[in-house]
């Protein structure tokens, strides 16, 4: 699943990516929007690459994976590079944990059920809001 995700980014094909997935899946982004179906899905990955990821490189890092009979979850670092910030220019690189919950259907191919991916914040061990944002914060001495 984490190459085939990869594969379909890079093509920028919204369409592959979102055949990955089942028709009722959900998937959680790293800002906690939350897209409850593979319409959803599709529509939301084909807005971000053709704009924000447009010239981005996605590559798959370590993958962990979880047999739990007729479902696995998969857990994949995942490295992003090239994203286009706001104001145009190219931001910074990206790290980020993505887990998929994957169901074996009846013919043997596996469907992503469930996604989420959460961006790795160097030196943090949570966020706090400040009132106007949430910021990284560190509680260790």
């Amino acid at each position: 699943m984490p190459a085939l995700f990869v594969q379909a980014w890079m093509a920028r094909d919204a369409d592959a990516l979102a055949a990955l997935f089942a028709p009722d899946a959900d998937f959680v982004n790293v800002v906690g929007l939350w897209w409850h179906d593979r319409d959803a899905i599709r529509r939301a990955h084909a807005y971000g690459l053709r704009g924000m990821f447009s010239a981005s490189t996605l590559r798959v890092g370590r993958v962990k994976r979880r047999d739990l009979g007729g479902v696995c979850v998969l857990h994949a670092r995942m490295h992003l590079d090239g994203q286009t910030a706001p104001d145009g220019s190219e931001a910074g690189p990206r790290q980020t944990v993505m887990s998929f919950v994957m169901a074996r259907q009846g013919d043997g191919t596996w469907l992503c059920v469930s996604a989420h991916n959460t961006d790795i914040v160097p030196g943090a061990e949570s966020h706090v809001n400040d009132g106007a944002d949430l910021k990284p914060a560190d509680y260790r001495d």
